[in-house]
Parts: C-alpha cells; sequence; structure tokens
C-alpha cells in the first residue's frame, strides 16, 4: 500500500521542508522506501549542475534508497524567489500540472511513500487559474498541515484546515514546528489546536533538532484515515 502524503503549511517561512524531512526519517525508520518531492520551487541557484533548490535537496537528502534523479523532485525550478506565479511569468513559463503529475508517478514506481512539499501556504497561486492547492485534490493526497508555532497561529491554522476541507481534500494529520522558542503560552496554544483542529497532532517539533533526531517524536500511527 502506497503512502503518499502533501504537506501544507500555514505561511511560507514556517518549516515544511523541516517537517517532511522529519517525516520521510519516520517513514523510512518504520520500514518504508521514502522519498521526497517539491513539485514546484522558486529562488533556486545556477549550479554545474543544473538549478537546485535548497528545500529539495534537503528533501533528496532525507529520502532512502533509491535515490532519484533532481528532476523527479524538483520538476519546476525557478530563479527568482517570488511566488511561482510570478517567478514562472518573468521566465516565460507556465506551469501545468501533467509533467508534475508524471514525475510523481516516476517517484512512486519505486518507493512506497512519497511526501509531496508545498510552496508557501495553501493558496498559493502556480499560474493562472491554477493554485498549489490542486495539487493534492486533483491527485488525491491526503494533506498533513504544518502549523508554525508563533502568536498568529490559531488563526492562520484554523483558516487553512477549513480551506482544505473546503477543497475537498482530506486533512490527515498536522504537525507543530516550534518556529519561535520565546512563544508565550506555547504550551497552551498547542493544547488549543488539539481541541481545535479536526484531525490528530503527529507531533510538535522542538526548536533546532534535527530531523532525523526529531523524526522519533512523531506519531505515524496517528495518521487519520
Amino acid at each position: 500500500m502506497k503512502r503518499t502524503y502533501f504537506v501544507a503549511g500555514t505561511d511560507t517561512g514556517i518549516g515544511k521542508t523541516h517537517a517532511s524531512c522529519t517525516l520521510l526519517h519516520a517513514l523510512r525508520a518504520a520500514g518504508h522506501a521514502a522519498c521526497g518531492m517539491k513539485p514546484v520551487a522558486s529562488g533556486c541557484m545556477e549550479t554545474p549542475l543544473g538549478r537546485r533548490n535548497e528545500d529539495a535537496l534537503a528533501l533528496l537528502a532525507a529520502g532512502g534508497e533509491p535515490v532519484p534523479p533532481y528532476v523527479r523532485i524538483n520538476p519546476v525550478a525557478l530563479a527568482e524567489p517570488l511566488s511561482p506565479h510570478l517567478a514562472a511569468a518573468h521566465e516565460g513559463v507556465t506551469i501545468a500540472l501533467p509533467p508534475l503529475r508524471a514525475a510523481f508517478d516516476a517517484l512512486c514506481v519505486d518507493h512506497d511513500a512519497v511526501v509531496v512539499e508545498g510552496v508557501g501556504g495553501w493558496r498559493v497561486p502556480l499560474a493562472p487559474g491554477l493554485f498549489a492547492s490542486e495539487i493534492p485534490r486533483a491527485w488525491q493526497l491526503p494533506v498533513i498541515l504544518v502549523v508554525g508555532l508563533r502568536l498568529g497561529c490559531l488563526s492562520h491554522a484554523l483558516l487553512t484546515a477549513e480551506a482544505i476541507v473546503a477543497d475537498g481534500c482530506r486533512l490527515a494529520g498536522w504537525i507543530g514546528n516550534r518556529i519561535d522558542p520565546a512563544m508565550d503560552a506555547a504550551e497552551e496554544n498547542i493544547a488549543t489546536l488539539r481541541e481545535l483542529l479536526p484531525a490528530p497532532c503527529l507531533g510538535i517539533l522542538p526548536h533546532g533538532t534535527a530531523p532525523a533526531q526529531a523524526a522519533a517524536g512523531l506519531d505515524l500511527a496517528a495518521l487519520a484515515g
């Protein structure tokens, strides 16, 4: 049975890649041939091997054997650190789902677990009439929501969860990421999220802990459905 997930975030810069890498380590520790995927990435660097994205490289490193070619992990690599629809337009590129799906399907041939990381928040535009949220909806991927634990996270988390469900996707669980170690009333906020989000908490990632070490704190058995 394939275990495929889409990792969404309450915003940009809240640790989707960190959580995705942690999830990959947890899946591998559970005996799965797991790999990550970043279908669309902006802010990529030029290298002798072509464009590379820091987040996609982290996913590649966190995955297991067989190691896929970079282009399958990150089919659309855009140079400017902008919203994908703007970065793509500046390059004369149109982002479409079929090439992304082809790369995903190829990853699924060699891996029984694929973690697909989104870009920015839930409703980031990729192209005219196409949003990042269409990837999990079209591919029928369960969604894992990463909540950046900081002031304002309650509203961001609840609104994103509502949008996920309204779009016809299944929220399978959520992960809290302590991006602000000095957050006031952190435990009370976490308790509120546990009470109000319509999916189980898979774990709370400590601040400054590497994914390989943080993976032990994830509860894969709690994934809904």
